[in-house]
């Protein structure tokens, strides 16, 4: 087992058109390294995981319990668990890494 991962080296899933995510697991946290297309959209969501993240290149808008912001690298942002919440690409294609707790089993492939 290796401690180390390489990000480029693992294949994507998609989650919705345009949107794309590589996943890293522990025992209890699941890194996403998530691509979004601009203008693309992960479609108003919830599930029961807390949700950290912070937008690592591009303009991501987020829609999170109601509230609308536009992120630029360095802007974070904590999404509690069964809280609304969605994102859009930019103008231009966004990176963001988030962090789940516990692990979404449903993002360990």
């Amino acid at each position: 087992m290796s401690y180390f991962k390489d990000a480029a080296e693992r294949e994507s899933l998609e989650l919705a058109p345009g949107a794309r995510t590589r996943t890293f697991w522990g025992e209890r946290m699941l890194l996403s390294l998530v691509e979004i297309d601009a203008h693309a959209e992960v479609p108003l969501h919830t599930h029961p995981h807390e949700q950290a993240g912070i937008v690592v290149a591009g303009e991501l808008e987020m829609g999170v319990g109601g509230e609308v912001k536009l992120l630029r690298p360095g802007d974070m942002y904590l999404i509690p668990g069964n809280v609304e919440h969605y994102a859009k690409g930019g103008d231009q294609p966004a990176k963001a890494l988030d962090v789940f707790s516990p692990v979404r089993e449903e993002f360990k492939y």
